[in-house]
């Protein structure tokens, strides 16, 4: 597979390039988490400070409940940012992750190809028949690989809508059963 040490060479130096990049998008993915996780619990023990004061100074049940239930909505709509941060970042490493792939699958195609193509010139008569049904599937592998691909995309994209949506419906449920506790408590 290899002519020349030069091309052993390249080859090694361009699977050391892609493994970095691989490593380099790792580590970039986990330096995002690890600051949403500090700045989301820097948050959280503001606001549990905050709220603690809040229901501490109510002067009344009545008042504890309202606060209580005014204090619920931020706290849901916290987690639900929280969550689609994580969401986000997830899918961006996963995002690049998978170009990565995807351009080491052409990489491997082109020269499995280049192979064939230099095989099938020195191979002896006849065999011409062999290297256009190894073409064939490799070409049927390809297809294959690209549609499943399409279709993951897909799905994800419907999971990702269909997450948004009841994201979006548990924010309104919230705020919705928050003025419903604020009303009953005056």
């Amino acid at each position: 597979m290899f002519a020349t040490p030069e091309q052993f060479a390249a080859t090694n130096k361009a699977n050391v390039e892609t493994l970095l990049t691989l490593a380099n998008n790792v580590f970039a993915s986990a330096e995002r988490f690890a600051a949403l996780n500090l700045n989301t619990a820097r948050s959280i023990l503001e606001d549990s400070i905050a709220n603690s004061k809040a229901l501490l100074g109510a002067k009344d049940v009545q008042e504890l409940v309202s606060l209580q239930a005014a204090l619920a909505q931020p706290l849901v709509e916290k987690a639900v940012a929280y969550n689609r941060s994580v969401y986000e970042i997830a899918s961006q490493g996963q995002e690049e992750i998978s170009k990565l792939v995807e351009t080491q699958i052409a990489e491997v195609n082109k020269n499995l190809s280049l192979a064939l193509d230099k095989a099938a010139k020195s191979a002896p008569a006849g065999s011409d028949v062999a290297v256009a049904a190894v073409k064939s599937a490799i070409a049927a592998a390809n297809s294959a690989y690209d549609s499943v691909s399409k279709a993951a995309k897909q799905v994800a994209e419907i999971a990702e809508a269909n997450v948004a949506a009841a994201t979006n419906a548990t924010v309104k449920a919230v705020g919705a059963s928050v003025k419903t506790g604020v009303k009953k408590a005056a």
